[in-house]
């Protein structure tokens, strides 16, 4: 059941941001750590601890570690053959193929339209400007398990070509083993994921999950070259291993559980509503979905709505802990309220099921991604309205942006000067560096003065 909350109540339960370094790990989770480590360690140990392993023995730390965590044989090569990949696009459902492609255009179409160039200007004494570059090689971790995400595949890859990315990396976690018989990496990895590799033209991908996938990436091994930038999100795991290799490679953020904020008024449907509530609540236990709303009638028929929609849901044991866990209904004392509230929040996503979304839209300074009335629910974001369904989570989108093409590129500062344009201001650059106390600076400015 999903609960109704006051805003007092609300500020301090599901709308309290907990910070990442406060965030408690799960028990088992420890124990887990305990028997494979042979000692009780923190999280961040192990990941640091697998991290460096990988980055001092290369490929025999990389095999080890994937037989150990995720059950993949350790003579089992881990870059999956290109053959795989079409074998996968060409078995794929018609329907599904059609779909993905679909999408596929609308995604590519989307991020053509970002504005991506270089600039000069010679207004300044010479020539000033802008060179864009894009990376040479990213890595795109994919989730896998219960809920593989082809879409990851195409929100992801897709922008990093429009970008010109030259080389694309996949990496997704093997599926366990649970027989006995040899396993090859075309079994290792959901089939729908390699379908998706392929659909978009990436034909580099590795059964490879975890910590050890992380620092394939950032660090490189015989078997994996490694790359500019990290993205994607993944387990606790992946998040440290995230945060520990920033410095040695980028990253594009720091992914959380998924979350979504719904603002709605009476002109809402109810049974609408709590579709899009369910639909983000089932991607895990640790999940949000939030109601914010002012009118109390429209909260009490979303939660009989929710409950009984939930009755026939086949992920129905995860609703049942993201629900009464960090999901909940709250009432506002208007949209101005809500609005306020959603800006504390800083929701992934917000969907606005209000008689007038564009002007409540106004009064938005923090989402990842707004979705305008009930026609522009967020599962049409999730696979196939256009920008990307990476979107920053955990409150990040006060400062973070969904993934675009500018996170596949670099800026090079271009600076040439004219004779008399130095001549003029290398004088100033002198006086500047001597208030620094840094002398060779000045000395070197009055060469040209």
């Amino acid at each position: 059941m999903i609960k109704i909350y006051d805003v007092e109540t609300a500020k301090k339960s599901i709308l309290k941001r907990i910070p990442p370094d406060e965030t408690s790990v799960p028990p088992v989770v420890l124990d887990r750590i305990a028997a494979t480590f042979g000692e009780r360690i923190s999280a961040e140990e192990a990941v640091r601890r697998i991290l460096r392993d990988v980055r001092n023995r290369g490929d025999a730390a990389l095999y080890e570690w994937s037989a150990k965590l995720d059950g993949f044989p350790a003579d089992a090569p881990i870059r999956v053959p290109a053959e795989a990949l079409s074998a996968a696009l060409e078995a794929l459902d018609p329907q599904v193929r059609a779909a993905l492609e679909h999408a596929a255009e609308r995604i590519r179409e989307f991020h053509r339209r970002q504005p991506l160039t270089s600039w000069f200007t010679n207004d300044l004494g010479g020539t000033l400007g802008q060179f864009i570059r894009p990376h040479s090689r990213v890595g795109l971790y994919v989730p896998g398990g219960t809920a593989p995400l082809p879409s990851s595949v195409l929100m992801s890859a897709i922008p990093a070509q429009v970008a010109g990315v030259k080389d694309i990396v996949v990496v997704t976690p093997p599926l366990r083993q649970t027989t006995n018989l040899p396993m090859t990496n075309y079994q290792s990895v959901s089939p729908v994921i390699l379908a998706a590799c392929a659909l978009c033209g990436v034909s580099e991908v590795y059964a490879l999950g975890g910590a050890q996938a992380i620092a394939a990436l950032a660090y490189g091994t015989e078997s994996v070259q490694p790359v500019d930038k990290i993205f994607g999100p993944g387990n606790l795991f992946v998040t440290l291993a995230k945060r520990q290799v920033f410095g040695a490679v980028g990253i594009d953020g720091l992914a959380g559980p998924t979350e979504t904020v719904v603002i709605a008024d009476d002109s809402a449907k109810p049974a609408w509503v709590a579709a899009d509530l369910l639909a983000q609540a089932e991607h895990d236990v640790l999940a949000s979905a939030i109601l914010l709303t002012p009118s109390r009638a429209l909260a009490e028929a979303v939660q009989i709505e929710v409950a009984r929609q939930m009755e026939t849901l086949p992920r129905a044991d995860i609703l049942a802990q993201s629900l009464p866990g960090q999901s909940g209904i709250v009432i506002t004392r208007d949209l101005d309220e809500a609005a306020a509230l959603n800006n504390l929040y800083a929701p992934e996503h917000l969907c606005l099921a209000v008689r007038d979304p564009w002007a409540l839209s106004e009064k938005i300074t923090n989402a990842g991604g707004i979705f305008m009335g009930e026609h522009s629910f967020e599962v049409l974001g999730d696979y196939i309205a256009g920008p990307s369904h990476v979107m920053p989570t955990g409150g990040s989108a006060r400062f973070a942006s969904p993934l675009n093409v500018w996170d596949f590129v670099h800026i090079i500062s271009l600076v040439a000067l004219n004779p008399a344009t130095t001549a003029q201001i290398a004088p100033l650059a002198a006086i500047i560096a001597r208030a620094e106390s840094l002398e060779a600076h000045a000395r070197s400015a009055d060469f040209r003065a």
